[in-house]
């Protein structure tokens, strides 16, 4: 009986580890999908694509396309991404994860990517926000028809998080700069 009950305890852990994924943002006018790989725990709350508010997304993309500071409405953000053509998804649909970091994801389910894009023939580039939506994209679809239709590029991550080759916010704005071809 002990077993059972601790396997119960496991059990339910691992459910409430369970995160999932926004729908899509595009429209028909999209030319590029841009996709994250999962929201972090602060954009799931809010129910936001890129709602931390040190995430370098929304800066770079107002920099790189409106020279302005980002619209504080989420609404007001998103239509600017739709209006400049541009697309918002993520590689993984749900996963589990504890807390906000990608090293930290497990058992991804991913989204069906191909028939986004089979809906979206506009689309004609996917850029993928970091490595693990690199990584996960390209295992689950590298080879998919639709896919091979498109451009795909892999993008350094928005997280504030430093790395080595990108230390802050004007070496991921410079690195970013070739979205500017597909919109």
């Amino acid at each position: 009986m002990q077993a059972n009950k601790i396997e119960l305890e496991i059990l339910k852990e691992m459910v409430a580890l369970i995160v999932y994924s926004f729908p899509p943002v595009i429209n028909s006018d999209s030319r590029l999908l841009l996709l994250g790989s999962m929201p972090g725990v602060v954009s799931l709350q809010a129910g936001q694509y890129y709602g931390y508010p040190r995430n370098h997304f929304w800066p770079i993309l107002y920099k790189l396309l409106g020279d302005r500071a980002p619209d504080e409405d989420y609404d007001s953000r998103l239509s600017f991404a739709l209006k400049h053509g541009i697309a918002l998804w993520d590689s993984i649909a749900a996963c589990v994860r504890d807390g906000s970091l990608d090293v930290d994801i497990k058992d991804a389910v991913p989204n069906d990517i191909p028939a986004l894009l089979a809906s979206y023939p506009s689309v004609i580039a996917v850029g993928c926000n970091g490595a693990k939506s690199f990584s996960e994209f390209n295992k689950n679809f590298g080879k998919d028809a639709q896919v091979k239709q498109r451009d795909v590029f892999r993008l350094p991550s928005t997280s504030p998080i430093p790395t080595q080759k990108f230390r802050g916010f004007e070496d991921r704005l410079e690195a970013w700069r070739v979205i500017l071809e597909y919109v």
